[in-house]
């Protein structure tokens, strides 16, 4: 693949939806007013070394404020659809209970301005950022939280459940298990390494009695869940190496797809039981985790090689900050994390193969025969952009050829694999979501790694498109415009955002 975006549109299948990601605690800011709740995350974030250069949180991009000048990039942009989550603390400050009517307005004005500005709402209701009060009694260890997910879904339902056009239920439960409650390295800040297993349960049913709460109030949106895909490689042709991969394999995608998509977990995790004697499933449990979806969200950013044993230490510094250093060399561990060789990173240290992105497909079609269709729900990659001052032109320029050639390289491997011939050709891709529109809060990693389509200064807020920003509108503006629009025309109207802080400098490259 090249990055032409003319190029690549013509690969486009008819109504295929482009979109951008963000989620509520990485953008908002606000975290303080009009009646939002703590969530845990404020409380890790506060912790002294929990963020690179213990960044703070408490602004981040001030989408709450500003979110009418985010919308009008977006309207500017030209994408589909918008993928954003709900803060389940500004909506229902301690997580059950009285709802707070400032949370829901919040949200209430960013789905209308959206549908207004032909932009599809796809609302996550739970990104990681547990109201404070289920923290305390045990987060996700604890199955009422589960309980507590379903009351909030019934809560969103019933605002919003006419205009939003897709849900998704939970974003990558294996993240949160793993970096949360295994690792220590994300909030709650837990390091139970094994004895975790029941955060992965609860999250998944939490997952089904969301879907159920949304369907008992007869959303009119599709529902689907989000979770992360890294097709698993082993670091040599060693038998261990291998039985590591399988390990691994298991460890962070099969756990979490097969309850969903299949009915059961599978078996080497029942025996995982003896560390963790609470995971204990009901097959009543189980059918609620596997209702059927309307879709399947996919999360992909990169491949994974793995070798048996506790390694040498040599995953890059980046990749430790977003996965733990438990994955790069923790004596007595049975594997470890191993570099591609010769394979260019992010600054993250994530490898780029996007060839993977095929064999991620191609390993669900095998796996799910009866797979839904499939949305890419986030992908992207973290760069060290460069910021350049043209003072003749008065603009700012920022030349972000990687990161395009990153989502042009991914996209179209995506499309390739899953039309006539691919393989994946059984999958029914419906579409790809940019992480992240702007750049965010990224977690463990504070403002360092930079993921967005535009560029927040954090001091001043100014937005400034990348390159990248104005390589998918070109992609977005030379594809297939055969296809109805996915806003109903009842929502067409409405006049678009102003952005006056936002600075337009002409496309790069």
């Amino acid at each position: 693949m090249n990055a032409s975006a003319r190029a690549l549109a013509t690969l486009l299948p008819p109504r295929f939806t482009l979109g951008v990601a963000t989620s509520a605690f990485q953008i908002e800011g606000a975290l303080d007013e009009d009646g939002r709740g703590p969530s845990g995350w404020d409380v890790f974030a506060a912790k002294p070394g929990a963020i690179v250069e213990d960044q703070s949180p408490a602004v981040s991009c001030d989408h709450y404020h500003r979110m009418p000048e985010d919308v009008a990039l977006m309207k500017e942009l030209g994408i589909d659809s918008y993928r954003f989550s709900l803060s389940w603390s500004r909506i229902q400050p301690g997580g059950s209970g009285p709802v707070n009517p400032a949370g829901l307005d919040f949200y209430d004005r960013l789905i209308d301005l959206l549908l207004a500005n032909g932009i599809s709402p796809m609302a996550t209701l739970y990104h990681w950022d547990t109201p404070l009060p289920l923290d305390e009694a045990g987060g996700w260890m604890n199955r009422d939280t589960a309980y507590r997910l379903g009351e909030f879904a019934a809560i969103a339902a019933a605002a919003y459940g006419d205009r939003v056009v897709r849900w998704v239920t939970v974003n990558e439960p294996a993240t949160l298990t793993t970096n949360g409650y295994a690792l220590g390295v994300h909030a709650p800040g837990q390091s139970l390494m094994l004895k975790a297993l029941p955060s992965v349960h609860h999250q998944l049913l939490g997952h089904g009695l969301s879907m159920q709460a949304l369907r008992a109030a007869n959303v009119t949106g599709e529902i689907g869940i989000a979770n992360v895909y890294s097709p698993m490689v082993p670091a040599s042709a060693n038998p261990l190496d291998k039985v590591s991969t399988g390990l691994m394999d298991i460890a962070q995608n099969r756990l979490y797809a097969d309850p969903v998509l299949l009915g059961k977990y599978p078996d080497l995790i029942r025996a995982a039981t003896f560390f963790s004697p609470d995971f204990s499933p009901s097959s009543e449990d189980m059918e609620l985790i596997s209702q059927p979806l309307d879709f399947y969200g996919l999360n992909y950013y990169m491949p994974t090689r793995v070798g048996a044993g506790p390694g040498d230490g040599t995953v890059p510094a980046g990749m430790a900050e977003a996965m733990g250093d438990d994955l790069s060399g923790t004596p007595g561990a049975p594997f470890h994390i191993a570099p591609f060789h010769d394979t260019e990173t992010t600054a993250y240290g994530w490898p780029i193969k996007p060839e993977y992105m095929s064999v991620a497909l191609a390993e669900m079609a095998e796996r799910y025969p009866t797979l839904p269709p499939v949305y890419i729900t986030e992908g992207g990659a973290s760069f060290e952009d460069v910021v350049v001052r043209d003072a003749a032109g008065n603009r700012t320029i920022i030349p972000d050829e990687r990161r395009l050639r990153y989502l042009a390289d991914h996209i179209g491997t995506a499309v390739e694999a899953t039309s006539p011939g691919g393989a994946a050709e059984s999958i029914d891709l419906r579409g790809y979501y940019v992480w992240s529109f702007v750049d965010n809060f990224e977690w463990s990693g504070g403002y360092k790694q930079q993921f967005g389509l535009v560029r927040v200064d954090i001091d001043t807020q100014v937005r400034t498109p990348k390159a990248s920003f104005y390589w998918l509108q070109e992609l977005l503006a030379a594809r297939n415009r055969d296809a109805a629009p996915e806003v109903p025309e009842a929502f067409g109207a409405g006049l678009p955002a102003q952005a006056p802080d936002v600075e337009r400098p002409h496309p790069v490259g």
